[in-house]
């Protein structure tokens, strides 16, 4: 503790004396009293009052110079906006969390103090859940170091809103300050100083120490989410010591009066920004919950599984007849691919039984209203069809966008849709599509976007057309209208990293670059794999993540290749990125042999759904190139 100092709040009469002396770093007592002063401010051992924080707009400022008797806000605007029953209310709610009522008057009533005591009180709880969850490191891989050496931009957390605080991320930028852990001090007792923000990239930010200025030589990472980051004046409600570090004791003599002109009119976190963090990690889905999911092995149909993990919204699934749990797929709760227990046979999807007569004790259905909602769709007038060409990712090779055909319109807006030529006889390789999906697209959308587009496997009229396609195979393609053309300002810019899962390999999160943007659909390139393993993805994908989410929701990230590897092993690694794309595209084609071994033992069932009679009037010919 540096001149008795241990808290952020500094009296302005004090501060502003330069007769104090420096002097030697006394030992921490062993415990600290805290003064309340009217419970709007923080306060010194010595009772004196410092600083205080509007309750407004969360700025830090010196007690004396802020509005009203109380000191509860630094202007009179401030004043003025809170004192309006509606803002109150909001409020109140987000503090309480509660939906706002009428009685926003009770807002008077709650000092500052018990809203800082009640942070710290989460605070702790955050950190019993670190102990018990704690980050898996990577080896060899930090990502500060990758972003500083290469001056890369991470996107915002703001892009991700499936992500812990997506929604609710706020204004924390570069600037804003903190109370962490001094790692530059001798003394034996763990003690905090103030930080800035000089970077962000996602969940973490870099830190610089108050009064280093432009020195930069003790500037660290850390995940703005973790346990040990507090918002100003943390310190002061905890009892815990603000001490300097020691590479700049000698700089000032009087810190109190130097933090009180540096904090005065700086933002800091919002006191409850911890409880938000813990409560946007809190996931509905439990494990021993049985759910539909995809067959990985043939994507027409869907199996039940059972949630045999939940990690950061992402869920391992085990496939309900496994005895040795390890027939798994990985995917996020929100994924499109799982759904609730009778979704098959409510829509006509293809379903494989299970060989489990009943339920295992302790597992059960998960609730409907866990899974995502699709919209809702009007298939009453024009419609899709059998037979309508499109445009579609290829699930089996995420990389391409191929021509497509609708082989089959299910219930609720769903449809079976194949890759041209290369699709098997019996359509055990068609994968299901919901109308509203941005992995579809209207015939010539890749022309018009400058995007290769993969024809059909043997088809010997290159380059391909289109129009020419379309007469060849005596078909329409579907109307431009049906498809979904909503554009999110998502704030994804080209050369942005992020964390993102490889599709091929779902249980695999790895360091990745956005390398493409077309309306909302994002080209993914894996970082030390070649080009030829990027992934179309949408940009509301939840398979997409902040840079540090696996650091804080404990999951493996998957590192690049370093350079020296992809020069030497490069033939290797292609070898293994290839056998793993194999083994999802080695089940596009099966023999006649397997196909019959597949039907008598796989029990395979398909709820039939009645289809739409009415007739396409063709308008899909606006994305068709039309020549003489």
């Amino acid at each position: 503790m540096f001149d008795g100092y241990d808290s952020c709040s500094e009296d302005t009469s004090s501060s502003s004396s330069s007769d104090e002396s420096e002097e030697e770093v006394a030992p921490l007592p062993s415990s600290l009293p805290i003064i309340k002063n009217n419970g709007q401010v923080y306060t010194y051992p010595d009772g004196k009052s410092g600083m205080a924080t509007c309750e407004m707009c969360g700025m830090v400022g010196v007690r004396d110079a802020f509005y009203s008797k109380t000191k509860r806000f630094c202007s009179v605007s401030c004043s003025r906006s809170y004192s309006s029953n509606s803002k109150k209310a909001s409020i109140l709610a987000r503090l309480q969390g509660k939906p706002p009522t009428k009685k926003a008057k009770v807002l008077q009533k709650q000092p500052l103090v018990a809203k800082l005591a009640a942070y710290a009180q989460y605070q702790a709880t955050l950190q019993n859940q670190a102990k018990t969850k704690a980050a898996v490191p990577v080896e060899g891989f930090s990502w500060g170091n990758y972003i500083n050496s290469n001056s890369f931009t991470a996107a915002p957390v703001t892009c991700f809103k499936h992500a812990p605080m997506g929604t609710c991320w706020g204004d924390i930028a570069e600037g804003v300050r903190v109370e962490v852990p001094n790692t530059d001090c001798s003394l034996p007792t763990k003690v905090f100083w103030i930080a800035g923000i000089v970077k962000l990239a996602g969940y973490n930010a870099l830190l610089r120490y108050e009064g280093f200025e432009n020195d930069s030589s003790l500037d660290f990472w850390c995940n703005i989410c973790g346990s040990d980051i507090h918002p100003v004046g943390w310190c002061a409600t905890s009892g815990k010591p603000l001490v300097p570090p020691r590479t700049i004791q000698h700089k000032y003599t009087n810190w109190k009066a130097f933090l009180v002109k540096r904090l005065t009119g700086a933002k800091t976190l919002p006191p409850d920004f911890s409880q938000k963090v813990s409560e946007s990690m809190q996931y509905p889905f439990k494990t021993s919950m049985r759910v539909e999911v995809v067959d990985k092995t043939h994507l027409c149909r869907t199996r039940v599984a059972v949630v045999e993990s939940v990690i950061g919204g992402r869920l391992r699934l085990v496939y309900e007849e496994s005895e040795d749990k390890t027939d798994d797929f990985w995917c996020h709760m929100y994924s499109p691919l799982i759904h609730h227990i009778g979704w098959s046979r409510s829509i006509g999807h293809r379903f494989k039984r299970s060989d489990i007569t009943k339920k295992q004790d302790g597992h059960f259905d998960a609730p409907p209203h866990l899974f995502m909602k699709v919209k809702e769709v009007d298939a009453a007038g024009e419609w899709f069809k059998e037979g309508m060409k499109l445009e579609a990712i290829d699930p089996l090779n995420l990389s391409a966008i191929c021509v497509a055909t609708i082989r089959k319109v299910l219930a609720d807006g769903y449809l079976m849709i194949g890759i041209d030529g290369s699709e098997a006889a019996d359509g055990s390789d068609w994968f299901c599509y919901h109308a509203t999906s941005p992995s579809i697209f209207p015939v010539g959308f890749c022309e018009i976007n400058m995007i290769e587009l993969t024809p059909p496997r043997g088809y010997a009229k290159l380059p391909f057309k289109w129009f020419d396609y379309l007469r060849e195979t005596d078909s329409i393609a579907a109307p431009v209208k049906l498809f979904n053309k909503e554009v999110p300002n998502h704030g994804f810019h080209v050369g942005m990293k992020l964390e993102a899962v490889d599709l091929m390999e779902p249980r695999l999160v790895c360091v990745a670059t956005v390398t493409r943007i077309i309306h909302r659909l994002l080209r993914i390139h894996f970082d030390g794999w070649e080009d030829e393993y990027d992934q179309w993805v949408d940009c509301e994908s939840p398979d997409l993540y902040p840079v540090g989410w696996c650091q804080l929701t404990g999951y493996q990230l998957q590192p690049p290749a370093p350079q020296s590897s992809r020069d030497s092993q490069s033939s290797s690694s292609k070898q293994k990125k290839k056998a793993k794309s194999q083994q999802y595209k080695g089940h596009k084609k099966m023999t006649s042999l397997q196909l019959k071994e597949e039907f008598l033992d796989g029990e395979e069932y398909s709820f039939l759904q009645g289809a739409s009679d009415q007739e396409s009037n063709g308008s899909a010919s606006y994305y068709i190139k039309q020549e003489p």
